[in-house]
């Protein structure tokens, strides 16, 4: 087996437990023979540190998957993914729609699987991911027993591993065009082919459910609503008014089917447009409501752009700030790691001394417990999402 060296003095963060080593970290760029296959990673001294997924093509060329000498096979993959499993049951009993893997943080470093029904939906993020994957796909049908593996190897980071994106299925039954869920009281249906992500955002179920339970009779704006995700629980909790905002036709039309299937298609409806510039269209028009959520997509995903997402982040929870009538409940969100907790909430405090608001913080969560992150590693704790009560 191959081994990789670190520079002299660059093994405190491994060693701390963070998952990844970048290219400026190792004494040389591990061969391209090596490339997609498991290393050896040794101090500058030699001593064994770690086994780890390797892709010389790649600025972030290691992702550890061990801390002892181990072959990374398919055995590897059966018990990583047995235990995954073990801990989302122990978390979520049977919950039909969850997040199995979520990466580095369950030891299967670049893959994702999420479940919704009968069908896993599953994400090969790196090279190395794409060389064990066979053996995930296998070990899922085994383990799981699902109708059928569908693969949304779509995301644009892999092209920073040398890699095209790929859809398509990988095992038994393709999934129809929708496919129903459950969460709480509410029924969703998720386009799991070509919906956003993998069909759907799991990581908010816990603040979805969390909302329907304080917008009885308000009225409520939901932006960069997707499918209706928090618009639904919203309006089963007993809102008033449910609008949704987002840009996409296609989301608004599913999110109408949504309101449909629960029976509350007539108190929500729904404004395909810029979240932004809708926003300052309420201000201008004095609109008001109780309740506004902000759930937008990640405004960063490098640290050059920190500073313009930092803006964009306050612009909106600005100009939501001002719509906000006293006592109403703010519910902001931030999908991108390079926004750390606390400068979310410095931006949140920025904006509200700006609108002239005084905000009260009551809530300040992360991602459902099938989303587990690293202590050591701030990157896989990227949702967070702020509740505060304005006056």
């Amino acid at each position: 087996m191959a081994s990789v060296t670190l520079r002299r003095g660059r093994e405190a963060r491994l060693r701390g437990g963070h998952p990844w080593i970048f290219a400026g970290d190792l004494a040389a760029l591990p061969p391209s023979e090596n490339a997609g296959e498991a290393v050896e990673v040794l101090d500058h001294r030699g001593r064994f540190l770690a086994m780890a997924l390797c892709n010389p093509r790649s600025n972030l060329t290691l992702r550890v998957v061990s801390r002892q000498r181990e072959e990374i096979g398919r055995l590897f993959v059966q018990q990583r993914l047995a235990a995954a499993l073990q801990l989302r049951r122990h978390l979520l009993g049977d919950a039909g729609a969850a997040r199995l893997v979520n990466a580095e943080s369950d030891g299967l470093p670049a893959f994702v699987v999420d479940r919704y029904g009968d069908f896993l939906v599953v994400q090969s993020l790196a090279l190395a991911a794409d060389r064990l994957l066979p053996h995930l796909v296998e070990e899922l049908v085994a383990q799981t027993g699902p109708q059928g593996v569908y693969e949304r190897s779509d995301a644009p980071v892999r092209a920073l591993e040398g890699l095209p994106e790929r859809t398509g299925v990988l095992w038994g039954a393709e999934p129809p065009p929708l496919v129903e869920i459950r969460e709480g009281e509410a029924r969703f249906l998720v386009d799991v082919r070509e919906g956003q992500k993998t069909g759907f955002f799991l990581d908010q179920r816990p603040n979805r459910l969390k909302l329907g339970a304080l917008c009885k009779g308000k009225r409520v704006l939901n932006t960069f609503c997707y499918s209706g995700g928090f618009s639904i629980p919203a309006a089963l909790g007993g809102a008033a008014e449910v609008i949704g905002v987002d840009t996409s036709g296609a989301a608004l039309e599913l999110a109408e089917k949504n309101a449909e299937a629960n029976e509350v298609g007539d108190r929500c409806s729904w404004v395909e447009a810029n979240a932004f510039d809708h926003l300052r269209d309420l201000d201008r028009l004095k609109e008001r409501f109780d309740v506004v959520v902000l759930d937008p997509p990640a405004f960063t995903k490098t640290k050059d752009s920190i500073p313009g997402a930092v803006r964009g982040y306050k612009e909106i929870n600005l100009r939501a700030l001002k719509i906000l009538a006293p006592g109403g409940l703010l519910v902001s969100a931030s999908c991108s790691h390079h926004i750390d907790p606390q400068l979310f909430l410095d931006i949140v405090a920025d904006a509200a001394a700006d609108a002239g608001r005084t905000v009260r913080m009551i809530d300040y969560a992360g991602p459902g417990p099938d989303h587990p992150s690293l202590p050591a590693a701030p990157e896989t704790r990227y949702l967070k999402c702020f509740w505060g009560v304005v006056t």
